[in-house]
């Protein structure tokens, strides 16, 4: 069923839809820099987030490159569990800035340390490059946390491509013991590569996020002419095993976005195999909603209590 957009958001809706018309119209090809400008103009509904005590940048430094990230810590002088933030940006946007106001509210609400990764991001590093990166942060957090307090408990959250990050990583600790996620938040997540949910064709235009551009994405991310149908779908992790020993996951998805089915599909396999899963659903509200704060505050604050909530 295709979604009804929320009276809050219809004005907005309707200037980002002749925005691309007008584009489309003038033959302007999607391209890294367009998309990252884009994105970066979402800054203005987002706002300023609260104050934090400690915020500290930081970098992880593999063998062959360094990985940025910056600390939150609400609390020095507690030990607190430690979230490990992956920003959405279809796999190919996005940054610790634009979404330093998500980390601060994450860090504030519930009460955890949060670690905001800037992972490398494609066309420039394709797939599997900004999984690795987060993997070894999920598997050396504590390498950067020298001095400071912190708890045993590890959590991992992220927004639509972030959202695909965590449940690869989801996936990956049923075989890999060393990697430990006590439980995943998903915001609007991206878990099927091979874009076949009803959602993607009933929402794919006139929400904002459309179906070419989640197509597109995905080209950039895998470099599709050097991947078969076969890898992208092995890819996914709404098609890999699923198991009750999955951390306790929380999904919030989005009743006019174009990837809505496919989170609820995830959720739904977690039921089937028995583990822990909480779903909310905001009907009205687009892929990206947590980046327009200023014009659904209402429908943010309520994720911020569902995530502290869950977490607590």
């Amino acid at each position: 069923m295709r979604g009804v957009i929320s009276p809050k958001l219809a004005p907005f809706i309707e200037q980002a839809n002749s925005a691309i018309t007008e584009a489309k119209a003038n033959n302007i090809a999607f391209s890294p820099t367009l998309i990252r400008e884009n994105l970066e103009k979402l800054a203005v509904f987002i706002g300023q987030g609260p104050n934090v005590s400690l915020i500290k940048d930081v970098l992880f430094k593999t063998k062959n490159h360094n990985i940025p990230a910056r600390i939150y810590h609400p609390a020095p002088e507690k030990e607190l569990p430690v979230l490990l933030h992956f920003h959405g940006g279809g796999h190919m946007c996005g940054n610790v800035n634009l979404y330093d106001p998500i980390s601060r509210k994450l860090a504030q609400q519930s009460n955890c340390i949060v670690i905001c990764v800037e992972y490398r991001l494609a066309p420039e590093y394709p797939y599997p490059a900004g999984v690795n990166d987060c993997q070894y942060v999920l598997q050396h957090y504590q390498d950067v946390l020298n001095g400071l307090n912190f708890g045993d408990e590890i959590y991992i959250l992220g927004d639509s491509a972030g959202g695909a990050i965590c449940s690869t990583l989801a996936m990956n600790s049923l075989s890999n013991s060393e990697l430990k996620i006590d439980k995943q938040i998903l915001i609007y997540p991206s878990v099927d590569y091979t874009m076949t949910s009803a959602s993607i064709e009933q929402n794919g235009q006139g929400f904002l996020l459309e179906s070419s551009k989640i197509h597109w994405y995905f080209q950039q991310y895998f470099q599709s002419e050097q991947l078969n149908d076969e890898q992208i779908k092995s890819a996914s992790p709404l098609y890999g095993p699923f198991s009750s020993e999955l951390p306790d996951t929380l999904v919030i998805t989005a009743g006019c976005d174009p990837l809505r089915d496919e989170g609820i599909a995830y959720v739904n396999s977690l039921n089937k195999v028995g583990a822990k899963v909480k779903h909310h659903q905001f009907e009205g509200m687009t892929h990206a909603f947590m980046l327009l704060n200023s014009l659904v505050e209402k429908e943010c604050a309520i994720s911020y209590q569902l995530i502290s909530d869950f977490i607590n």
